[in-house]
């Protein structure tokens, strides 16, 4: 009677599938977040009555301007998000730099509007140890 062990290829076709699938997601999750900025962004620049006012708070900036750091962080974020579709390698630092970018415009423009920043500071987190959990031999094998 012999035991079955998994080969060198099963293995190396096993990393390379989670390390594909990380990618995935993370680019996934980095558009959706991105795009969600952009809305952000639209209605803070379009309509600043939907936002709290936070009149005591230490990093106070008009609402419009947080509307237009937030547009922009989107774009970005959408665009870096195709690029780790396409599995550009440039995409996977910017993703991370990005992803760390939209948690700290989050984390400053929590009194205006708390819950939806949460969602975003997690969301990114999430993005940020997909793309920094790979190795990069996984990536490298990664087609």
């Amino acid at each position: 009677m012999t035991a079955t062990h998994p080969t060198r290829a099963h293995t190396r076709s096993a990393k390379q599938a989670w390390a594909g699938g990380l990618t995935s997601f993370a680019g996934v999750m980095l558009s959706i977040a991105g795009l969600l900025g952009v809305f952000r962004g639209i209605m803070a620049i379009a309509h600043d009555d939907v936002f709290v006012s936070a009149p005591n708070y230490v990093f106070k900036f008009n609402l419009t301007s947080w509307g237009w750091i937030h547009l922009v962080l989107g774009v970005i974020a959408v665009i870096v998000g195709f690029g780790l579709l396409g599995r550009a390698t440039w995409a996977r630092v910017s993703g991370v730099v990005i992803a760390g970018l939209v948690i700290i415009a989050n984390f400053l423009s929590l009194p205006y509007y708390p819950l939806w920043s949460i969602v975003l500071i997690a969301l990114s987190g999430f993005i940020i140890w997909a793309l920094c959990v790979l190795e990069d031999d996984d990536l490298a094998a990664n087609p």
